[in-house]
């Protein structure tokens, strides 16, 4: 079972080679438009343990994943992590460039984390389950980012 992390230290987190590769490259090429969006997702990706794709559990956060958690409003929901171009948060669609995008990524079932939102405000979220990507989505992925 995930370790879910202690007073205030951040969970382990897994992220594929690839998307990691790829995620840098958005992180610094919104750096100067979005700064910290950028240094949240740069800090995210230094942390993580970094897998082949093929190593990646199913159950695990990554780009195209289903997620049901509970944030600490105690309704649970469900969305999909996308790259910034598929975003549409009205069909539960949301950018890993996002506060609580970046918080989610890499992340499996049973794990907490703390994150803070746009306006300043601290939040947690504890994520239940993972759908893992479809694999017509994970084919896109890669072509994408050939």
């Amino acid at each position: 079972m995930p370790k879910t992390a202690k007073a205030g230290r951040k969970p382990v987190i897994t992220v594929a080679r690839s998307e990691h590769d790829r995620l840098l490259v958005f992180a610094n090429t919104i750096a100067a438009q979005n700064p910290d969006a950028s240094e949240d997702l740069l800090l995210e990706l230094e942390r993580a343990r970094v897998v082949n794709d093929d190593r990646v559990p199913d159950d695990v956060v990554r780009m195209g994943s289903s997620v049901k958690y509970e944030p600490d409003t105690g309704e649970t929901r469900t969305v999909k992590l996308v790259y910034p171009g598929e975003a549409d948060i009205s069909v539960g669609k949301i950018s890993v460039l996002t506060p609580i995008g970046t918080a989610l990524l890499g992340l499996a079932p049973g794990q907490s984390i703390g994150w803070t939102a746009r306006d300043g405000r601290r939040h947690e979220l504890h994520v239940l389950s993972v759908d893992a990507p479809p694999a017509e989505d994970e084919e896109q992925d890669a072509g994408a980012a050939a």
